[in-house]
């Protein structure tokens, strides 16, 4: 039996770029709108872009801001401190404007206050700190 390497069709290696493209952008918007992740979109598209397009994936790692996350993420360095702070505020205030202000429905504001504690457990709980990791950049 041997080894073939995957080859992929045109068409999909043009629908997970496109993928990957539509992960960017959502991680662009995700810069300016509280509660939306930028990292985690950029993780996706790099991860589309490496099946892919690995130009695509070269381009987005060199970024100033992103690439070193993305980097950071695939070596398991974790978070830093601040970025984590950050996060979990933003979650915090997001879940509080909208049960409070904005949504009506009872159903809807249980499931987005269920969602955020799991976001704020998965960042306490899964993502390393990065000063707590001797290993960093």
């Amino acid at each position: 039996m041997s080894t073939a390497k995957k080859v992929l069709t045109k068409a999909k290696k043009i629908t997970l770029t496109l993928l990957g493209f539509t992960c960017v952008a959502i991680g662009i918007v995700g810069i300016v709108v509280p509660g939306l992740p930028t990292t985690v979109f950029m993780i996706v598209a790099a991860w589309l872009f490496s099946i892919s397009n690995p130009r695509f994936e070269k381009w987005l790692l060199g970024l100033p801001k992103i690439g070193p996350a993305i980097s950071n993420f695939r070596e398991g360095l974790g978070m830093p401190r601040k970025a984590k702070l950050f996060a979990l505020s933003s979650i915090f205030a997001f879940t509080a404007l909208a049960t409070i202000l904005v949504l009506k429905n009872l159903y809807v504001r249980s499931l987005i206050v269920v969602v955020a504690l799991f976001g704020i457990w998965y960042i306490i709980t899964r993502i390393p700190t990065r000063e707590n990791i001797t290993d960093s950049n």
